[in-house]
């Protein structure tokens, strides 16, 4: 499917679809991003009445339960100048599929694509949107930075070079490649419930890519990779663990001066 026509979104106010996992599991993910939002003088927004996206009953062929949690999203973000959000797949859900879940409605059609043609994922809002690759970010300690690339977001938002961008920027962080970085780390939403041996295999080969490289950290830019990893980095007690991309960003930004 083409993607819709993008207008650029500089200038514009941010509303920030936090999505559910961020929400109930990650919240301190959701406040990295508007910190480096509003470093950079946007103006960050929180739509109270946002829930779900919709994916979950989307991806397990419910499309009449997805329209319904979908057709909530598009009242709670009516009116948005921009849409941003820290996940790849909840990008992918709103671009992608939003216009095909109310082809031939003409009420929530249109609605549906102009929901498509703002919303973007935080990288590549930063780098695509805004042009930003350097937030004048410094870690304490030198750190080998590996990346897992989140399925829906390389595969459908073309997404990676963005992240490896953002992270060449921060002082004392070096992207350091992990084996198979771009594979299924084996969660795919209902997938690890439906399918959990097949899932748990899929994820001991993403943790022995880890752990069999120099990664001191791993960043990724889906939540539920992020649990689905340190689920089973845990377990297999490496010392290594996944963050989100924004925390990291955010992490870098702590008790250095905002630009002028």
């Amino acid at each position: 499917m083409a993607e819709p026509n993008r207008e650029s979104p500089k200038g514009k106010t941010v509303s920030l679809f936090v999505t559910c996992i961020v929400d109930m599991m990650y919240p301190q993910t959701g406040m990295s991003v508007v910190t480096i939002l509003e470093r950079l003088g946007v103006k960050v927004i929180f739509p109270m009445a946002q829930t779900c996206c919709g994916q979950p009953a989307f991806n397990g062929g419910n499309r009449r339960e997805a329209a319904r949690v979908a057709k909530q999203f598009l009242r709670a973000f009516d009116g948005a100048e921009v849409i941003v959000t820290p996940s790849g797949s909840c990008a992918t859900m709103v671009r992608h599929e939003f216009p095909t879940l109310f082809a031939g409605d003409s009420f929530w059609g249109p609605r549906a694509e102009r929901a498509a043609s703002i919303t973007w994922e935080f990288s590549e809002y930063l780098v695509d949107g805004l042009g930003v690759t350097d937030l004048g970010g410094r870690l304490d300690t030198p750190r080998k930075v590996g990346l897992h690339d989140a399925c829906h977001g390389l595969r459908l938002l073309k997404l990676g070079r963005q992240a490896r961008a953002l992270i060449g920027g921060i002082e004392n962080a070096e992207v350091s490649e992990v084996p198979d970085c771009d594979v299924c780390c084996g969660f795919g939403g209902l997938f690890a419930v439906k399918m959990p041996d097949v899932s748990g295999s899929m994820l001991q080969d993403k943790v022995n890519s880890i752990t069999g490289s120099e990664a001191d950290v791993v960043v990724t830019g889906d939540a539920s990779c992020l649990t689905q990893i340190n689920g089973g980095l845990a377990r297999s007690e490496s010392a290594v663990r996944c963050v989100h991309l924004a925390d990291l960003l955010a992490e870098s930004l702590e008790g250095q001066e905002a630009p002028k």
